[in-house]
């Protein structure tokens, strides 16, 4: 096995974790705001058999490792829950929708700390790359296409009088959710190295990394 498939392995599996955690808060968030469907789903849990998304989970990821991509993304299943069980409120959807980009987020400064207490230099490698995958995961999320996070955050932020228009596209977006994905997959391989870039240097900036 070469260094770059052994290298690929251990950021695939960097990105289902995160990508589990993500989807994990989603279904706990919802199931706190009265939604138990992701419950019942019996996807509150990291056991990442129910999570893993053939496509989004291992293929894509591996495909763009292994092909030298300046960009790299990946996702797992989405967590199922019912907006209409949530308790009333105008942020309860928004909620539920940026609870997976928090955790993300949690992760990133947590092992951020980590690498900058240097702990040992391969561990550090190791961690920084969770780092990495991590705010990769948040900005990738919070892109505000449907159907993607970002979308139900933005939303709900929005003056009244955007919204209506806005949650009509969203959810038309939402139905056919691979005309979505390739709006959001070719918005991303436009920006290339300036998305790449940008996911680096917010990383670096969280672990103390010298750019």
């Amino acid at each position: 096995m070469s260094m770059d498939i052994f290298s690929a392995i251990i950021l695939i599996v960097i990105i289902i974790f995160s990508a589990i955690i993500h989807e994990v808060m989603h279904g706990y968030a919802a199931d706190k705001l009265g939604d138990p469907t992701a419950r019942y789903a019996g996807r509150l849990t990291l056991n990442p058999i129910p999570h893993i998304d053939p496509i989004g989970s291992i293929l894509l990821p591996l495909v763009l490792v292994l092909s030298g991509s300046p960009i790299f993304f990946g996702w797992a299943k989405p967590v199922p829950y019912n907006p209409y069980n949530l308790r009333p409120g105008r942020f309860s959807e928004a909620i539920v929708a940026g609870a997976g980009p928090a955790a993300n987020a949690v992760l990133a400064v947590l092992f951020g700390v980590l690498v900058r207490l240097n702990i040992d230099s391969t561990l550090s490698d190791f961690f920084f790359l969770i780092v990495v995958v991590n705010v990769m995961l948040c900005i990738f999320n919070l892109i505000p296409i449907p159907p993607l996070d970002g979308s139900k955050v933005l939303e709900s932020l929005l003056p009244r009088s955007w919204q209506y228009g806005y949650a009509r596209w969203r959810r038309a977006l939402e139905t056919n959710p691979l005309l979505g994905m390739a709006i959001v997959l070719a918005v991303v391989l436009v920006l290339g190295g300036a998305f790449s870039n940008l996911i680096y240097d917010v990383a670096s900036f969280i672990a103390g990394v010298l750019s």
